[in-house]
């Protein structure tokens, strides 16, 4: 078990321990939403369904952005090999960040009163944009959190002529972070303008900024875990960071469609939000690569499975559901509906939520001295989370597609009666996972705040004397489902999915049809049922046959040790 490098690592960890319980509540908020939907009594007055979707989006920024802060001061001693110069700034940047959340939790509510805090033409208090709910006195106080980190990141780098990719990116990333957020903060009375600047920053700002650092850290974990060569992965770093701004700049028009801007949007939108994936299928690729350099075995299972979950639900999310939904002629129809709903769960929770647990899991048992955990428990709480989110993407997918139909195609009232019958059994659906999503959850949250607290369990860590798991003696070669994970056979697991996304862009094409817009939803809603459920099941089997790829190697050589230990010590093998 390795050591902790650097003592100002720690500081790492109040960061984690604050992710993991806005985590927990900000997922509990969430089942809370899909109870209203159910039910739209239920808790009316106490927690209004506005007021609580407000707290679960900024509470998901909130304990993604801890994730991030905790991942940057955890690595950025072990590149830049020194501890931090001063530690009493990440200290003070904690504590501001666990006012600024209360803060701007506390406004929500003044949201009912219609109290916004107008003091010198600005809203200090709250200003109820969609994803910048937060008033400018939050705003401000985040700004000057950014920038304090940007200070600590700059001040503990190396000299610029040692930088490589992933001081690059995590620099760019940092720095973003800040200049980018200026943009949320000066009130605008026209609508459009006002639009414009508010998915500049949420485009930009998470899409842009956020992909940047997400794609520095998944290449940086892969060189503490497996020991990857650091020239190869800034390398892909260096293609990942250059293809999200390629085309990350112009297709941030797919905003744009149906905020009042000029028409030519729709062309350059649709055209350049078609190449948004390029960069996420290269990330995906690269963390393949890397991680069977040399066939070297897990030393955290945990952590590569929330890492590869992070990175293939970035694939899946931000760049299949994002790329059928983001052209003009399917984004008509989506724009606003749960289809959106489906693709943000899965491109933000899924991309950046789950790195920051994947580095949770990494640092904390180098923080606490752990040299051997129960990874058992992490490994179910992943499949409960990944199965979760997973189903509410669906359940948010197929009841679009009843809502797009219904409400956008033959113009029915939403209160009429008519639409909110044919999408109940999504609703249902969407409770049921995520319950699934708040059980996994938890199993996440208690597994990372009692580690190292814990006894193992019985039988864990029966170890032979020489120190060796006397499990792994006699481990059989891996074959069928648990053999060697080719390049060849990912490409073809690619390909499947990307099939699958395929068929959900032509569901959402099929709207156009005049038999369609006509009263005959059969084409679309087949299309959706089988692109969408495909897609989810596809993922399911992709990521349990690269995980047991990875396990039945990490057998292999624990096999191989153990055989190689007894011929030293002359005793025979099992």
């Amino acid at each position: 078990m390795k050591a902790l490098q650097y003592q100002t690592q720690r500081l790492s960890m109040r960061f984690f321990m604050l992710m993991l319980v806005l985590f927990i509540v900000q997922v509990a908020l969430g089942l809370i939403l899909a109870l209203q939907e159910n039910d739209p009594l239920f808790l009316q007055g106490v927690l209004n369904f506005n007021i609580v979707r407000a707290d679960h989006l900024d509470l998901a920024i909130d304990w993604i952005l801890c994730g991030f802060i905790g991942a940057i001061v955890f690595v950025a001693p072990l590149l830049s090999k020194r501890d931090f110069a001063h530690p009493w700034l990440i200290k003070f940047l904690f504590y501001a960040l666990l006012v600024i959340v209360i803060a701007n939790v506390c406004t929500q509510y003044l949201a009912r009163f219609g109290i916004a805090g107008w003091w010198l033409g600005q809203p200090w208090f709250q200003q109820g944009r969609e994803y910048l709910e937060e008033g400018r006195a939050v705003q401000v106080a985040l700004l000057i959190g950014f920038g304090i980190l940007s200070y600590i990141v700059l001040r503990i780098f190396p000299p610029r002529r040692e930088w490589n990719e992933i001081h690059w990116g995590l620099v760019l990333g940092v720095l973003g972070l800040t200049g980018v957020w200026v943009f949320a903060m000066f009130f605008v009375a026209r609508l459009d303008l006002s639009e414009y600047f508010r998915w500049y920053v949420v485009h930009y700002w998470v899409e842009g900024i956020w992909e940047i650092i997400h794609i520095s850290l998944v290449g940086y974990l892969i060189v503490l875990m497996f020991h990857a060569k650091i020239k190869s992965v800034g390398y892909a770093v260096f293609w990942g960071v250059a293809m999200v701004w390629l085309s990350g700049m112009i297709g941030n028009a797919h905003h744009y469609f149906w905020i009042g801007t000029p028409a030519f949007w729709q062309f350059w939108g649709s055209l350049f939000s078609a190449f948004e994936p390029l960069p996420l299928v290269f990330c995906f690729w690269h963390i393949y690569l890397d991680a069977h350099q040399n066939r070297k075995p897990l030393e955290n299972t945990p952590a590569f499975y929330f890492l590869l979950g992070s990175v293939l639900l970035e694939q899946v999310g931000a760049g299949i559901l994002g790329f059928s939904m983001t052209f003009a002629r399917t984004n008509v129809w989506s724009h606003g509906t749960w289809i959106t709903a489906g693709h943000a769960h899965l491109a933000l929770f899924g991309t950046f939520g789950l790195l920051g647990i994947a580095v949770a899991y990494y640092a904390v048992p180098l923080m606490r001295g752990i040299k051997g955990f129960d990874e058992r428990l992490g490994q179910l709480a992943f499949w409960l989370v990944l199965v979760g989110v997973l189903g509410m993407a669906f359940a948010f997918d197929m009841g679009g597609t009843v809502e797009v139909f219904n409400y956008r195609t033959l113009g029915l009232d939403w209160f009429g009666g008519r639409i909110d019958p044919a999408m109940g059994g999504y609703r249902v659906a969407l409770l049921v996972f995520g319950c699934v999503l708040l059980i996994g959850a938890g199993l996440t949250v208690y597994d990372l705040l009692t580690m190292g607290y814990r006894r193992p369990s019985a039988g864990l860590a029966r170890e032979r004397p020489d120190g060796h798991a006397a499990a792994a003696i006699g481990a059989r070669p891996a074959v069928g489902w648990g053999r060697y994970l080719s390049g060849f056979e990912v490409g073809l697991w690619l390909l499947v999915l990307w099939f699958f996304g395929g068929i959900i862009t032509v569901s959402l094409l099929a709207f156009n049809l005049a038999i369609v817009r006509s009263g005959h939803p059969t084409l679309p809603y087949t299309l959706a049922a089988i692109g969408y459920a495909g897609l989810f099941v596809a993922t399911l089997l992709f990521i349990s046959r690269f995980l047991t790829s990875m396990q039945a190697r990490k057998r292999a050589v624990a096999a191989d040790e153990s055989r190689d230990d007894m011929d030293l010590l002359g005793e025979p093998a099992a």
